[in-house]
């Protein structure tokens, strides 16, 4: 191997741990190595991408990457760096989200040219479903003790003294499931290398401890650093609740305004995580955005690059349409050419009012649609002055006094935009 992917991950800021002789392993000869993903949800949120990315860089340094969808540990639920336990899924539940997951990391993993390095996606109750707790208790519990399981920090943190909650048989046994999951693929799949974040850091080392004591191995692990944002607040999440890598979920439009309202000191350390560009690309991307930081350069470019990646160029273009219909000029065209889901995530608490259709296909007087039929101005004297002043318009587009609203006017074949000057929006919504 003539890259260095742990160099890559370091200068990226993505490394925060690897156990010795990891890098000279992955240096030596093509290795493999797996991420576990919980199936909490039917779509991994954009906390998910850092570790589809590791296992994508992992696959273009020419190493074999394993995504493991934990249908089996979701039953059960980590306790690593939670506060309390957490609500167990069902079967159905589970199958509907682990299909989920498995269709979002088909998108960024090479699975199907048949490579060498072609990655795997396996699902841990595929092999925990047959064993017994007898089975599981004899063939593994008895390898690893009771002090070493306590020595761990997740599960430490619950059972020191300001934590009220305490701690489950059922989530004790988190760890040497997961161990047992890493000996499974060691056995099966010659896989050497667990990644995860840092908080998963004692659930990987029970595994490469597992592997050893059981049969002799050498396995390693790799974690990553956990993404933080520089204002405190929690990544991944908007004010609307998590960002999700789903467009059903997280529209592609609110997907890319996260993106765009990065700081300056965060789209600093997202550039390195969530892009492919070069180092050299993005020392220079950072050096024109130090010089002109108005211009939002470096917002800009991971905005574009994320959600061309996660979406499309398509649903990029889309989103920048978007945004320029609030942030720049747009004309009634560009408004029409929007769907209902990303024109309501546009509009998002504007102000609304229900017309009949029945009205706008008779046609609406513009003094009418302003004042009688929506409350968006207070008389008709305010919404004459408003005409006279040229300040409305409908759909971006200005209008005079003797305008008559009709159906020709509806985006989404739903909604009409009132606006009065620069930033006074007001939706009428056709029932």
């Amino acid at each position: 191997m003539t890259n260095n992917f742990v160099e890559e991950l370091r200068w990226r800021g993505l490394l925060h741990d690897a156990m010795p002789g990891t890098e000279e392993q992955l240096n030596k000869e093509v290795t493999s190595a797996y991420i576990g993903f919980d199936p909490t949800a039917d779509s991994l949120h954009i906390g998910g991408l850092v570790p589809i990315i590791i296992l994508k860089h992992f696959q273009q340094f020419g190493h074999k990457p394993i995504a493991l969808v934990g249908g089996a540990t979701g039953m059960i639920g980590d306790p690593s760096g939670k506060s309390n336990e957490r609500n167990l899924l069902d079967e159905e539940a589970l199958t509907k989200n682990v299909n989920g997951i498995k269709g979002q990391l088909s998108k960024f993993l090479d699975f199907t040219s048949g490579a060498d390095n072609a990655a795997e996606l396996v699902n841990n109750y595929d092999w925990m479903k047959e064993l017994s707790f007898l089975d599981f208790a004899r063939d593994i519990g008895k390898h690893i003790t009771v002090n070493y399981m306590m020595a761990k920090d997740s599960v430490k943190n619950r059972l020191n003294a300001e934590s009220n909650e305490g701690m489950s048989f059922t989530e004790f046994t988190y760890q040497l499931i997961q161990g047992y999951d890493f000996l499974h693929l060691y056995n099966e799949k010659n896989c050497l290398l667990q990644m995860g974040g840092s908080d998963q850091w004692g659930n990987i080392t029970t595994g490469t401890e597992l592997i050893r004591r059981k049969v002799q191995g050498k396995a390693y692990a790799i974690t990553c650093t956990l993404i933080t944002k520089a204002d405190g607040t929690k990544f991944g999440k908007s004010e609307g609740g998590n960002v999700w890598l789903d467009p059903e979920r997280t529209s592609p439009y609110k997907f890319y305004q996260y993106w765009l309202n990065s700081s300056d000191e965060d789209a600093e350390k997202y550039i390195k995580i969530f892009t492919f560009l070069d180092k050299e690309t993005i020392e220079k991307l950072i050096e024109e955005h130090k010089e002109q930081p108005h211009l939002r350069l470096l917002q800009k470019t991971i905005g574009n690059e994320v959600t061309t990646m996660v979406h499309s160029k398509e649903a990029l273009e889309n989103a920048i349409k978007a945004s320029n219909i609030l942030f720049g000029k747009s004309t009634s065209a560009d408004l029409k050419g929007v769907d209902e889901k990303t024109f309501l995530d546009v509009f998002e608490g504007v102000p609304q009012a229900e017309i009949s259709r029945t009205d706008l296909e008779e046609g609406i007087d513009i003094i009418a649609a302003l004042n009688e039929k929506s409350g968006f101005l207070k008389s008709n004297g305010e919404a004459r002055r408003a005409l006279k002043e040229n300040s409305i318009a409908i759909n971006k587009e200005k209008v005079k006094d003797d305008y008559t609203l009709s159906v020709n006017d509806l985006i989404a074949d739903k909604f009409v935009l009132l606006q009065r000057g620069k930033k006074n929006y007001f939706l009428l919504s056709v029932v």
